[in-house]
């Protein structure tokens, strides 16, 4: 009679329990990656700032300052801003941008010359001889820009009488010799709105490039 040694007998067991435990069925039990997230899952983007906002006219693009609102379409200009009146101001800033079309608005003396003319003195003096004006360059284009302050006439149009005077109003003044002629930007408002929005209104100038 032959005699199994113990050994012997469970060699068959360890044999079922290595096939059992194999790589290739451990990798068919393992539980499935997650999937990752498809890309329309993903959040929506967000809305560009408010200071982000651009505006555009005769091959130019500028950027329009925070704070500051569009006013509705008005006759000879090409934009109009408003920007927030500072405290104790009972108005706020306007800035007018013109554009009157290719060899067109006259020269950029003739514009400085009439602005300069829309400021009284209260010492009698013609405004030029008291106002400010540099040539400067941005992103390769002359901008011709000029400071005045006194008593403003803010009647339209340069035969307009003097019927609507403004005493401690300001003025700042950016004529830029764009690709498709002469823009121009006209910042006026009371003496303290203006000051608090200078620095605004020259990155809207430092910002000016072509399309």
């Amino acid at each position: 009679m032959i005699r199994m040694t113990p050994s012997l007998l469970l060699l068959p067991l360890l044999t079922f329990t290595l096939i059992a435990c194999s790589p290739e069925d451990s990798a068919q039990t393992a539980a499935p990656a997650p999937a990752a997230s498809a890309p329309q899952d993903a959040a929506p983007a967000m809305p560009a700032p408010a200071d982000s906002a651009t505006d555009s006219v005769a091959g130019l693009t500028w950027t329009v300052p925070a704070g500051w609102e569009m006013q509705a379409q008005r006759p000879m200009r090409a934009a109009t801003y408003t920007t927030p009146a500072a405290e104790g101001d009972g108005e706020p800033g306007e800035v007018a941008v013109f554009y009157f079309g290719p060899q067109q608005g006259g020269t950029v003396d003739a514009n400085v010359d009439r602005w300069f003319n829309q400021f009284d003195q209260d010492d009698g003096r013609p405004t030029s001889e008291v106002a400010e004006r540099e040539t400067i360059e941005v992103n390769g284009m002359p901008v011709t820009v000029v400071r005045a302050s006194g008593t403003y006439n803010a009647a339209a149009g340069p035969m307009a009488p003097r019927a609507d005077l403004r005493p401690g109003y300001r003025l700042i003044g950016a004529i830029v010799d764009g690709p498709e002629g002469a823009v121009f930007f006209k910042f006026t408002g009371p003496d303290r709105t203006v000051l608090e929005q200078e620095a605004h209104f020259e990155r809207l100038v430092d910002s000016i490039q072509r399309d």
